[in-house]
């Protein structure tokens, strides 16, 4: 009992002169089971500081990104063991599981954007190409297209890392600056930039480790930025990655802490005070290289450049689904085709036909808005473009290839669209039925090859196939095509809108109304999108 009371007198004592309390004996110790995502591993070293100023023992489960989600979303009270979950985000979360989540008290704990890392010489490559001194996620997403930059980045099905990468360059490319929307998820403006993925991984660690392993595949890695500012310290790079914070803003991970358990209320009020202390925030920032989420501790080393705007991350499920379906899945990916046809009697000559050409050249690159560099032709997708009048006048198919190449494969394509060689007629239900013959041939090659027809014209048909006798031929094609391949008209000049609809429709695609804006804006909002 002496010994007790001298050890309850020293606490008291310790506690009165601004030490840190004791925590008591064993039997005062309390051990929290923690669902753990993989990025908070780097914390380790803290734990035990925690257990001995607190009494508090952290027991860490780390799972991935996904798996802890799971495990979240399957959460009752004491579900699978956990008392406690310490995520890099639990947004995905909070949005599919509204309910849940609100009765789930939160605390973030540190900040860390989620950014680009560049190799010093694709660095160079693209502040070269770029009028400014800071670069956008446009920027990248057109570097990628062209195949300069070619980047790693997790699955962002499965971590939040690839997630909020994934978001951002969404958010960026929609230029709505707000959450995204449905509507704003447009399959065309994430192609180019997904076709620079050369790395991706179930994992932050992972994917780390394949970029350093595989210097030759990958020139930029997008991560957390306290990712990118320790593969720097930590000497397993020959030169530094130099970190890109773009411009039209990131989306910010707050590694929050959750109470599961109700009951361990008083337990994780402790842990949040310690975390959330200046002198932990410090230890925080200079162990795992993150932001401090109090504004009275100041930062340090890379840590002082301003994150700049914060993207709002989507506040609707069928948003979030519906970006990770369009993007699929990163290992098993196929650049697409599309099949133009395009319109070249009479009527197009002259202001309408320098329109159409001013519309593949922006395609081509010439665009260098924001929406340019999202929207543009891409390596390695597949492009046939069919010039027709009363009958098919020209036919030319090239795959594009990186960077020069590339521009020699589209300035081909260009001379295509160039050329003269009007027709005295509209043979428009022709055209598609050719476009439909030429796509069952390309079905059968590559079933894998997503394929799309985008028809434009600027006048009614007068010549060749009426529409029925097109209708009758599309049924009689073989189901895979007809599943596959969409047609999305656009309605230009003086088209007949209704059965540019009707076709639309039987074909599974879409109509684009060019005369509400340019064929450019229409082409850019199209191309194989429904």
């Amino acid at each position: 009992m002496r010994g007790r009371l001298g050890i309850l007198t020293l606490c008291l004592l310790l506690t009165a002169t601004g030490t840190a309390a004791c925590s008591g004996g064993d039997e005062d110790r309390t051990t929290l089971r923690v669902l753990a995502g993989p990025d908070l591993a780097v914390l380790e070293p803290l734990l035990g500081e925690l257990r001995a100023e607190t009494g508090v023992e952290l027991d860490m489960d780390y799972q991935t990104d996904a798996d802890t989600g799971d495990a979240l979303a399957a959460t009752g009270r004491n579900s699978g063991g956990h008392e406690l979950a310490w995520l890099s985000t639990d947004r995905s979360f909070r949005l599919r599981h509204r309910d849940a989540a609100r009765r789930m008290p939160r605390t973030p704990t540190m900040l860390s954007p989620v950014v680009v890392g560049l190799r010093p010489d694709a660095a160079r490559e693209l502040r070269a190409g770029s009028p400014g001194s800071r670069l956008s996620w446009a920027d990248l997403a057109d570097a990628a297209a062209t195949g300069t930059v070619r980047f790693g980045m997790a699955d962002p099905r499965r971590t939040g890392t690839g997630l909020a990468a994934l978001v951002g360059v969404a958010t960026a490319a929609a230029g709505t600056g707000g959450a995204l929307r449905e509507d704003d998820v447009s399959c065309d403006r994430l192609r180019g930039f997904r076709s620079g993925q050369r790395l991706t991984a179930a994992s932050t660690r992972d994917l780390l480790d394949d970029f350093v392993a595989h210097p030759g595949t990958a020139n930029a890695l997008i991560t957390y930025e306290s990712d990118l500012l320790a593969l720097n310290a930590g000497g397993r790079l020959k030169e530094k990655l130099e970190i890109v914070r773009p411009q039209d803003g990131t989306v910010l991970a707050d590694f929050p802490l959750l109470l599961l358990d109700p009951e361990r209320r008083p337990a994780y009020d402790k842990v949040v005070e310690w975390l959330r202390r200046d002198s932990v925030q410090e230890k925080i920032m200079r162990t795992a290289l993150r932001r401090p989420v109090n504004p009275s501790v100041a930062r340090e080393g890379g840590l002082r450049t301003p994150v700049g705007n914060a993207l709002y991350f989507p506040d609707r499920p069928g948003v979030l689904e519906r970006l990770l379906d369009d993007y699929g899945d990163p290992r098993r990916r196929v650049a697409s085709q599309v099949i133009f046809l395009l319109d070249f009697s009479g009527s197009m000559r002259g202001e309408r036909m320098a329109e159409l050409r001013e519309a593949f050249a922006a395609l081509s690159g010439a665009d260098t808005s924001a929406k340019g560099g999202f929207a543009r032709f891409y390596q390695g997708e597949r492009l046939t473009v069919v010039r027709f009048g009363e009958r098919i006048l020209e036919e030319r198919t090239i795959t594009v290839r990186g960077q020069k190449a590339g521009q020699a494969d589209l300035r081909a394509l260009a001379d295509v669209v160039a050329r003269g060689g009007y027709g005295d007629a509209t043979a428009v239900w022709t055209a598609l039925d050719h476009g439909y013959r030429t796509a069952s041939s390309a079905v059968a090659a590559e079933p894998g090859r997503p394929l799309s027809i985008v028809l434009m014209t600027d006048g009614e048909n007068n010549a060749g196939l009426a529409y029925e006798e097109f209708v009758r031929r599309y049924e009689a094609r073989p189901a895979r095509t007809r599943t596959a391949v969409h047609t999305y008209p656009v309605h230009f000049g003086e088209a007949d809108a209704g059965a540019l609809r009707r076709a639309a429709a039987k074909t599974g695609g879409r109509m684009v109304d060019a005369r509400d804006s340019s064929l450019s804006e229409a082409f850019k909002e199209i191309r194989g999108c429904r």
